[in-house]
Order: C-alpha cells, then sequence, then structure tokens
C-alpha cells in the first residue's frame, strides 16, 4: 500500500514539474527561466512591437504610417529575411527604429539544443549587423517559447535581454482589421504590445490587417497622452 502511495506521489510531482516546466517556456509572464522584459514601466507610455519582418509587402507601408504619428517601434527580425531583403532592414533603421533578433529561421527554441539556440541568434545577429551596421540587443523568441538555456545563451551572443509584451494583437494569419482594433483595446500605457508585419513562414505575408488596425488607434492613444518608445529606451530608463 505505502509503495502504491509513494508511485503516486512521484506522479504527481513529476506532473506537477512537467507542468510548472512547460508554464516557464510559453507564459509571457514567467520569469521562471530568466528575466524577461514585459511592460514599460510608465503608465504614459506604450511599447510597440513588431515580429516576423522585415515584410517587403507591409513593413513599408508601416513605417509610413508610424511617422506620421511620430512613433518609434521595435522590430524583432527574422534572419533569413534580411538577408533576402537587406535594404527595407536599413530602412527600418534609418527611420529610428530599433532592430531585435528574432532568430535566423524561426524555430521553437525550447526544443533545440544549445548549440542551435546560439546559431539561430548569431546567425540573425550577423543578417542584422551586415545589412545595418547595428547589432541587436534585445531578442524575442519565436511563438515566446523559451528553453531554461536561453538567458545564458543569449548572454554569451552579447544579447541585453529577451523582451517579451504584455498585450498581443493575434494578428498572425490574414483576417479583417476588426478583430484586431477589438482585441487591441485592451492595451493601456505600461504595456509592451506583440504585433506582426511579417509571416515567419513566407516573405511577403499579408499584414495589412495589422496597418489597419494601427491607423485606427494610434491617433486615439495620442489622444489619451500616451507616448511610444522602444525596447531600448526602456534598457536604458528612459
Amino acid at each position: 500500500m505505502e509503495t502504491h502511495s509513494a508511485i503516486a506521489a512521484a506522479g504527481i510531482i513529476c506532473a506537477a514539474a512537467a507542468g510548472i516546466s512547460a508554464w516557464g517556456a510559453v507564459s509571457p509572464s514567467s520569469q521562471l527561466f530568466g528575466p524577461t522584459l514585459r511592460r514599460t514601466g510608465n503608465p504614459r507610455t506604450i511599447a510597440l512591437t513588431f515580429d516576423d519582418g522585415p515584410n517587403p509587402a507591409v513593413t513599408p507601408a508601416l513605417l509610413d504610417l508610424l511617422a506620421r504619428h511620430e512613433a518609434k517601434a521595435t522590430f524583432f527580425l527574422i534572419g533569413r529575411f534580411v538577408r533576402a531583403v537587406p535594404e527595407l532592414a536599413r530602412e527600418i533603421a534609418a527611420r529610428g527604429h530599433v532592430l531585435g533578433n528574432h532568430t535566423e529561421t524561426h524555430p521553437a527554441l525550447t526544443f533545440l539544443s544549445r548549440r542551435r539556440i546560439a546559431a539561430e541568434l548569431v546567425q540573425c545577429g550577423e543578417a542584422i549587423a551586415t545589412a545595418t551596421s547595428v547589432r541587436p540587443r534585445w531578442m524575442r523568441p519565436p511563438f515566446g517559447f523559451r528553453s531554461p538555456m536561453l538567458d545564458g545563451i543569449a548572454q554569451k551572443c552579447g544579447i541585453a535581454g529577451v523582451a517579451m509584451w504584455s498585450v498581443m494583437a493575434r494578428d498572425w494569419r490574414p483576417q479583417p482589421a476588426a478583430p484586431v482594433i477589438r482585441r487591441l483595446k485592451r492595451s493601456r500605457g505600461g504595456d509592451i504590445v506583440l504585433l506582426h508585419d511579417g509571416d515567419h513562414r513566407k516573405l511577403e505575408g499579408d499584414r495589412m490587417h495589422t496597418v489597419k488596425a494601427l491607423e485606427y488607434w494610434l491617433p486615439r492613444w495620442r489622444d489619451a497622452g500616451i507616448g511610444f518608445v522602444t525596447i531600448e529606451q526602456l534598457r536604458d530608463g528612459r
């Protein structure tokens, strides 16, 4: 009887440990596998962040929109797309936005070896540095999936930290702008907002719904007294 109880208890402990580990790997709020940045720390600012670019079908229109509203943002770029359209990566940087590392090929880092994680970060960083002469200091893991090894590997690759988010628009597939607008209603001062200007599966993905949603929200956030900051400004304490 005691043996069965011990086995059952061990099973419960293992299941709990597995659940905690899974939460640590995928939850944006988890700090289990190392510190992450999730909020701006200022109720009068929002950090707009864009994943999976650069995208020649969408990013230029997005850059023009941000310029009209004098909003700076952070773009987490995929290395292989930077290599395909380096001039667009340069344009993002020239417009005063911050470039971040979103890996070379957009894999789920949770399931990769230490060597492969490092290679993904290094190759993406090299692609961005070659295109723009700027080496990214922050990274965002694809899908938000982290490995217990990620924090240490990122530091060895010269990355200052891992940037997550507090609000997501769920805009990573083609859709009308209306539902994206509704989801962004949850955004408040202090949030880091996850958006997408690219599609990790192909270079020219349809993300114009994101641009249209921001056409709605950017002036409204400005009217509410919200300013826009980059991840680097948060790092610098501004």
